[in-house]
């Protein structure tokens, strides 16, 4: 059966403009989702702090962090679909003012409810942020080169940001305070508001996008669909983030499971026979770009993000690093992604097809999580971390842009969000259960007993060997890819 019709639109809702106006909003889509990524990980290592300095309970202090993982996850679907109905810069503008507002509260907060509170209003922001960031380039560069230039800064450096909050929450905690790590985001934020405000102009950044055989009285939100969504979304979440402590049996885990099971089959019927303006139209799926993409685009969550959960403890628990120098121990993931992403990807593309690409990055990078899993107690930060960071680091960056572009690829302006957002929840969705999962394995398969750091390096070992064959897996799954248009070379 043929695809459906790949036609971007763009030349019909916005056009590609020239000039630095164009590399404006790259700059502003970046800074904006820089902070976003950079925001779910800057606390943790300030976590210890926060909890001496507001008095928190040990059960407490986890919503500090699960609070920003619940929210967000639950909300991006919306917040993708936002940018399309109401018009990308003013969606884009008031997720960015929710979360400046909401980090400046929260590096104010005097009692752990107030922190928490600020933390899930971060999170609100934020999952409005992130796909319209990311629809700001899918509708300002048209397929091509161009385009390839921007998603490969933008993916490098959403990349990036996991590693940098660690290692500037480290830093500033250590040399400021903990309120540092939220307060950072006041200049940040006001000075991409005020960019924001001016890159943002014309008609694909101010119009709500709009289809010939749609009025616009059918561009209403799906309400239901949004409802059904965000509930089952967060219940997901919830089950399992909280699943290793409370058992993958108990009744809170069961019942979040099941609440998120219904939830997601409401939210499905709605998308395809109840809503007449989808959050998620369920023609996006036929295109194999859409399926195939976000499948992979799961599975390379499952590893790439619990990756910094898992070397964060495994530094500081079996290395016996300190949080700064944990930070700094990140500096070569960081560095060698954000190169090999933003400056090597994007003129391989011109070269390579993008799929190929994409399976040689997941190679690359399974074999540096399989020699990960090879760590031992008696290593150092150069024999344990060092080498398989730069495996991990080249597999991640080389893998990261194809895969965006592809995922990206083939849409009309008019579900750019929608693709943006369902991106967006497929990665996050993937972190997510992918941590839960490998904690389970890691526990499993010792004594279960973390806090030994024998039995931590053993667990972790395990963990980073599945990373490892599910890697190679996404590298399978990328020969059912479709092959992108050709590309002249980036230069």
């Amino acid at each position: 059966m043929a695809e459906p019709s790949t036609n971007t639109g763009a030349g019909a809702s916005s056009g590609e403009a020239s000039g630095a106006g164009v590399w404006l909003v790259l700059v502003v889509a970046c800074a904006a989702e820089f902070m976003v990524v950079l925001d779910a990980s800057v606390v943790n290592v300030a976590l210890p702090t926060i909890e001496a300095s507001l008095d928190f309970s040990p059960a407490g202090l986890q919503w500090v962090v699960t609070s920003y993982a619940l929210i967000f996850a639950g909300f991006l679907l919306l917040g993708g679909r936002l940018a399309d109905l109401y018009g990308r810069r003013r969606v884009f503008l008031a997720g960015l003012a929710v979360f400046t507002v909401a980090s400046g509260v929260g590096g104010l907060a005097t009692t752990p409810a107030m922190l928490i509170v600020a933390r899930g209003l971060q999170a609100l922001g934020a999952a409005v942020l992130a796909p319209a960031s990311l629809t700001l380039l899918t509708t300002t560069f048209d397929e091509g080169p161009r385009r390839v230039r921007a998603l490969a800064i933008w993916t490098a450096l959403a990349s990036a940001g996991g590693a940098a909050g660690s290692l500037l929450g480290g830093v500033l905690t250590e040399y400021l305070s903990w309120r540092a790590t939220l307060l950072i985001n006041l200049p940040i934020g006001a000075l991409a508001l005020v960019l924001a405000a001016r890159a943002l102009t014309g008609a694909h950044a101010d119009t709500p996008a709009s289809t010939a055989d749609e009025p616009p009285a059918g561009r209403r939100l799906d309400v239901p669909g949004a409802v059904a969504a965000t509930v089952g979304l967060v219940a997901l979440t919830f089950a399992v983030s909280g699943a290793e402590e409370r058992g993958w049996s108990s009744a809170t885990t069961l019942g979040a499971l099941a609440v998120a099971a219904a939830g997601l089959a409401v939210f499905v019927v709605d998308e395809g026979w109840w809503s007449r303006s989808p959050l998620v139209p369920l023609r996006l799926f036929r295109l194999r770009a859409i399926t195939l993409g976000n499948a992979a685009m799961l599975l390379a969550g499952v590893c790439l993000m619990p990756m910094w959960y898992f070397l964060s403890l495994y530094m500081q628990q079996g290395l016996g690093l300190s949080a700064l120098l944990t930070g700094l121990g990140f500096l070569p993931h960081t560095l060698i992604t954000v190169a090999v992403g933003a400056w090597l990807a994007p003129r391989l593309m011109g070269r390579v097809p993008a799929r190929t690409l994409l399976a040689a990055g997941c190679l690359i990078g399974a074999a540096g999580f399989w020699w990960q899993s090879c760590i031992d107690l008696t290593d150092t930060y150069l024999t344990g971390v060092l080498g398989p960071a730069v495996a991990i680091s080249i597999g991640g960056g080389l893998l990261n842009t194809p895969l965006t572009t592809i995922v990206t690829s083939g849409v009309t302006d008019d579900d750019a969000g929608a693709a943006s957002g369902l991106m967006n929840t497929t990665k996050q969705i993937g972190g997510a259960l992918g941590l839960a999962a490998l904690l389970t394995v890691a526990t499993t398969t010792t004594t279960g007993n973390l806090e030994d750091p024998r039995q931590l390096v053993a667990g972790f070992a395990v963990a980073f060997e599945v990373m490892a064959g599910l890697l190679m897996l996404v590298a399978v799954l990328a020969a059912a890819l479709p092959a992108p248009r050709p590309q002249v070379g980036v230069r």
